[in-house]
């Protein structure tokens, strides 16, 4: 039986990461991983859909080059050359992860692993084991079924189902309308799809702050989709006939029916909890994750868990940090608990959603007095240099103490301002320090200052 300091089940980021961080630290770990390190983000997840979104980008760039007085013409889409660069970003971002994990020594077992105890695993049945001080279990996630409607990779797709797609579609259903949802759904409109999407909710993105969901549902529905809200899908009515899928759906007590050549379900995640022998230890799962404490232990003492397995923000720069903490832990130290109202969120659309922090309805339920801060990017200089005017930037801030809550951005280079905001939300900055930061002119991170002003006594633009 081979013994190691920690045992890492599961090599996606939140993983690879959690070893690493402990190689670093001086602990002999392996990984533990059935299919390919790198997980879902790199492999079926975020890096080959923002791939995807980015020639998505690209098309819609060049189509609209005459509004800046390029002309071009014969534009078109080479969706076998998107598919291919996919493979080959996500091949060269996997070969540079399996060196930096042979750089740290790191061992990678290949296959699946079972706890016999908490402190012995199991390798494919048993063909190998292994002797832990330590494991963490970052398994991930997958996508979850719409109870009545399961995917069978023809006409009902997931996202994996999705991405391996061949070629775009006349049409598509969405249900779903998280960032999983609306990335595709931003995709396939630029590459010429017709798009439907539903979302049972009354807002898109149900998580954010509310503008966001109002202001991409409007931007979506302005670039042709049929975007319905509160909209119950019927799965028992859903009909595949001649190439076509029916999906009746029920909203404000009348019924319609959305019709596409595919639908796409993106319904939410659930973690990989199962066949892992969880009943061999003392961990708990609870709605189909991993419950754990601030420093990502579990129930038993020297189990952890990070990453989707663990739920919460299901984000990958998330699951990082809670890998790193997690060996941290294990190794003596004492790290912060992540604030997670700190981890900035993005939707990749376009444009970009991006947030950090409270939204207006949380800061308002927490009892505080709320004063917000609203600038259009139809005001910010770079925003109409680069023929982008739409969106907003909101803040949101603390009346009484002066705290930044919460920045939630819609728009161009919204992932790249929110980095901004998750900054000033690290050092615990106020409204006014991160209103007075002077930034470069012309540029779209002025539309954070100006809304910050507004908040702190500026005057209203709109």
């Amino acid at each position: 039986m081979d013994a190691f300091d920690l045992v890492v089940l599961g090599g996606g980021t939140g993983g690879y990461t959690a070893a690493i961080r402990a190689a670093q630290l001086g602990l002999g770990a392996a990984i533990v991983e059935e299919n390919k390190v790198g997980g879902v983000c790199l492999h079926r997840g975020c890096i080959p859909t923002k791939v995807m979104l980015e020639s998505a980008e690209a098309l819609t760039q060049v189509r609209r080059s005459n509004k800046l007085g390029v002309e071009a013409e014969n534009i078109r889409l080479d969706f076998s050359f998107v598919a291919r660069r996919q493979r080959e970003v996500v091949e060269g971002l996997h070969k540079n992860l399996q060196n930096l994990i042979r750089k740290h020594r790191i061992e990678v077992i290949a296959g699946r692993g079972r706890f016999l105890s908490p402190t012995e695993i199991a390798v494919n049945g048993g063909e190998r084991r292994l002797s832990a001080r330590h494991v963490v279990v970052a398994t991930g996630s997958r996508s979850k079924d719409l109870p009545g409607l399961p995917c069978d990779g023809e006409h009902i797709l997931n996202s994996d189902h999705a991405l391996a797609l061949e070629a775009i579609p006349e049409s598509m259903v969405i249900i779903g309308g998280g960032s999983v949802g609306l990335e595709f759904a931003s995709a396939y409109l630029d590459f010429g799809c017709q798009v439907a999407l539903a979302e049972m909710l009354p807002n898109l993105l149900p998580l954010e702050d509310s503008d966001l969901g109002a202001g991409i549902a409007r931007l979506l529905a302005q670039r042709g989709a049929n975007v319905l809200t509160a909209a119950r899908v019927l799965a028992d009515g859903v009909r595949v006939y001649d190439d076509v899928v029916e999906v009746p759906v029920e909203r404000e007590g009348e019924k319609s029916v959305l019709r596409g050549q595919k639908v796409l379900v993106a319904v939410g995640r659930r973690g990989n909890v199962e066949d892992l022998g969880l009943e061999k230890t003392g961990v708990k799962t609870e709605g189909g994750f991993i419950r754990v404490d601030e420093r990502m232990r579990t129930a038993e003492p020297n189990l952890y868990a990070v990453g989707d397995v663990a739920g919460g923000l299901l984000l990958a720069h998330v699951a990082a940090a809670e890998g790193a903490l997690a060996a941290e832990a294990i190794a003596g130290q004492s790290p912060e608990p992540i604030d997670y109202s700190r981890m900035p969120r993005v939707v990749y659309t376009r444009p970009r959603v991006a947030a950090v922090g409270l939204t207006e309805a949380e800061a308002k339920a927490q009892g505080r007095q709320v004063k917000l801060g609203r600038f259009p990017f139809r005001y910010n200089p770079m925003a109409l240099i680069k023929d982008e005017p739409d969106g907003f930037v909101k803040v949101v801030t603390d009346a009484q103490s002066g705290d930044l809550l919460g920045v939630h951005i819609l728009g161009a280079g919204a992932d790249d301002v929110i980095g901004e905001g998750a900054l000033a939300r690290w050092l615990d900055a106020s409204a006014w320090e991160v209103a007075t930061s002077v930034r470069p002119h012309p540029s779209l991170s002025e539309a954070l200052g100006e809304a910050l002003q507004l908040a702190t006594g500026g005057t209203k633009v709109e």
